[in-house]
């Protein structure tokens, strides 16, 4: 529905909203929000990190889901919302959280409608959990909470990412070839963990197909399957290709790069830390 549609029929509802228009920054807003509702997987995790009780009112579906969200037993005590205009204008939220991928017209509609949208964007690297967990403690008048959280999350990865002794060469190997290079969140994961990215040498700085031939050829020290989803897919096939069984030396981890490896919460410290315990398990002859 139109904005200018919309605000009529939810007016003969009986509904109120703000007359702020888009969202200037969290520092503009001297009251903390009382009724918040977040419209993205990445938002829903880092608000149940840091809200206070009663203040977050609602989360995306994809929260509940096991397989994406990391805080889906938490998430569970929460009513979810499937992201639309008009649905979340309907719970009277003071603060809506999304990301900057979330659809444009459904942004747009409800900064028309007078609320306040803090948009988050997604991590690149684990340098930008602290500038996001910093961005929503401030969105959500937590800022003491939020800086506790950052002390948290840089120490542990400090101790996680200890330099190795020896690097070990690693290749993320997802369906349809697709791999992630050093310059995005799960090259940096592995990156800290104390491996050496093959789609580095294969130029793949950010991420992109690499063919299975090209990754036979770069013989790393261990491959790390993604996620295989449900169902049947040729696109799938290539991570059981008879090829990856047959390589000398080369180790085929299990799916490691699950709901830790998606957003930029401190949850990527689980994703570390096991990529960390593998290397040491190669280090050990295991």
């Amino acid at each position: 529905m139109r904005p200018s549609r919309l605000v009529p029929a939810l007016a003969a509802l009986g509904m109120t909203w703000f007359s702020t228009g888009a969202s200037t920054g969290a520092a503009a807003y001297a009251a903390p929000p009382q009724r918040v509702v977040s419209v993205n997987l990445c938002t829903d995790q880092l608000a149940l990190s840091l809200a206070a009780p009663g203040q977050l009112v609602s989360v995306s579906r994809l929260a509940h889901d096991p397989a994406s969200s990391a805080m889906a037993e938490t998430a569970s005590a929460y009513p979810v919302n499937g992201s639309g205009a008009e649905e979340v204008f309907l719970l009277n939220p003071d603060l809506v959280l999304a990301g900057t991928f979330t659809a444009a017209a459904t942004v747009q509609t409800l900064r028309d409608l007078g609320l306040r949208v803090e948009l988050f964007a997604p991590a690149q690297r684990l340098a930008d959990v602290p500038r996001l967990l910093a961005q929503m403690g401030a969105a959500l008048g937590r800022e003491d909470a939020a800086a506790a959280a950052i002390d948290a999350f840089e120490r542990e990865l400090a101790e996680l990412s200890r330099p190795p002794r020896h690097r070990p060469r690693a290749a993320l190997y997802y369906v349809n070839g697709y791999t992630s290079g050093a310059q995005s969140l799960a090259g940096d994961i592995l990156g800290a963990a104390g491996f050496d990215n093959v789609a580095d040498e294969a130029g793949l700085a950010r991420g992109g197909t690499l063919p299975l031939e090209r990754l036979l050829l770069l013989a790393p020290d261990v491959i790390v399957r993604g996620r295989d989803y449900p169902g049947q897919a040729r696109a799938e096939e290539v991570l059981a290709h008879p090829a990856l069984q047959a390589l000398d030396g080369t180790r085929i981890a299990g799916t490691l790069t699950d709901r830790d490896w998606i957003c930029g919460t401190p949850g990527v410290l689980k994703a570390v830390r096991a990529m960390r315990d593998l290397r040491l398990s190669l280090e050990a002859g295991e």
